[in-house]
């Protein structure tokens, strides 16, 4: 296992970077802790794959450094880096078994015949496929290729990393979710850093100790599935974690209060002058609905019931917006007023979220 420290990390796939936006990943300074699972989070052409590609040696950055376990590695070719990967579609030697398929790292790395053996069958029985160890790769579907790649990953204990670029694309639906859990015990069990890279924040909340948010080559926060969601840093975050995303709201404001559409609105807080675009983001799960009171005048447009909450779709000064109410809840059929939890209100300034007046402070 490594720890990976970027230092002052970027690349672009231009010989003459002019500026800034020529960078497919922008600069990122940055440990990785060793025996942590990550995951690299974000729409397609944000950057992940760059990133991934650059841990793994299979691109060399062209600016900055990276280290494993404070090891200079930026120039090291990808076996001498001792990593696994398993990408996005099936790489399987379709002429072997699928048990030689699974102990061919082993092997070519001079391994013992039973712990080949133990270990192959481990494997196996974790990707679910102790049936087929004799079959020929050849003829399986793509779904059981990818189970190999993945247990051919993973079958080696010693590895500094795995990554894993979209490994589950080509999964049947109802075998994601069982792999995933498995790739997460086998985690807890064995201690290696993982990183894994998709855009599908269901994979990468459930999966992950830390997730990684990329937006525009640009890694714009770090943090826990729970920090990502009640803090974002970044609009970007508000609006990619969550089903639905944080509403976002243009507004004025000053001091302790946001000013939307002519309506002032209490942060629970007080904020410095802000300049640039002004917002205020509050997800679905902290907006309340009435038919009387303060708050801002609303439309409902409709609402649909999930089951196990109703997600009420509104416009709000001009803005499309949801709110999540309970079964228990009434929704309003007229004279709708939207109100938010003070305490639940971020506050953006061209993006990036502001720190209320005192935050952090202990």
């Amino acid at each position: 296992m490594a720890k990976i420290t970027f230092d002052n990390l970027a690349h672009s796939y231009l010989s003459e970077p002019a500026s800034e936006d020529d960078y497919a990943l922008k600069e990122i300074n940055h440990d990785w802790v060793d025996g942590e699972a990550y995951a690299l989070l974000g729409s397609s052409g944000c950057g992940k794959t760059t990133l991934l590609n650059i841990i793994s040696g299979l691109l060399r950055p062209s600016q900055g450094r990276i280290f494993f376990n404070d090891v200079e590695v930026t120039d090291a070719e990808t076996a001498e880096r001792n990593i696994a990967q398993v990408f996005q579609f099936p790489v399987v030697y379709d002429t072997m078994t699928v048990r030689d398929n699974l102990a061919f790292p082993l092997r070519n790395r001079g391994a013992d015949a039973s712990y080949i053996a133990q270990r192959v069958d481990q494997i196996a029985k974790m990707i679910g496929m102790e049936e087929e160890l004799g079959r020929k790769a050849r003829g399986l579907t793509a779904d059981a290729k990818q189970k190999i790649s993945l247990g051919r990953g993973m079958v080696r204990e010693d590895v500094n990393a795995l990554l894993f670029d979209e490994p589950l694309t080509v999964i049947d639906p109802h075998l994601k979710w069982e792999l995933r859990t498995q790739l997460k015990s086998l985690h807890h069990e064995f201690g290696h850093t993982m990183i894994y890279v998709t855009h599908d924040q269901t994979e990468a909340l459930t999966f992950a100790d830390k997730v990684v948010v990329m937006f525009d080559g640009r890694v714009v926060q770090i943090g826990t599935p729970q920090e990502l969601f009640e803090r974002p840093e970044h609009t970007f975050v508000g609006y990619f974690i969550g089903s639905p995303g944080m509403n976002l709201l243009d507004a004025e404001v000053d001091g302790r209060g946001a000013h939307v559409a002519g309506t002032r609105i209490d942060l629970g807080a007080g904020y410095a002058s802000l300049d640039g675009r002004v917002q205020i983001g509050v997800r679905p799960e902290f907006v309340r609905l009435s038919s009387s009171g303060a708050g801002l005048p609303a439309t409902i447009n409709r609402v649909e019931d999930v089951g196990r909450h109703k997600l009420v779709r509104l416009t709000v000064a001009g803005h499309d917006i949801n709110a999540i109410a309970s079964e228990e809840d009434t929704v309003p059929s007229d004279n709708v007023m939207v109100s938010f939890d003070p305490d639940r209100i971020s506050v953006y300034a061209d993006d990036w979220r502001v720190a209320a007046e005192g935050e952090g402070i202990q």
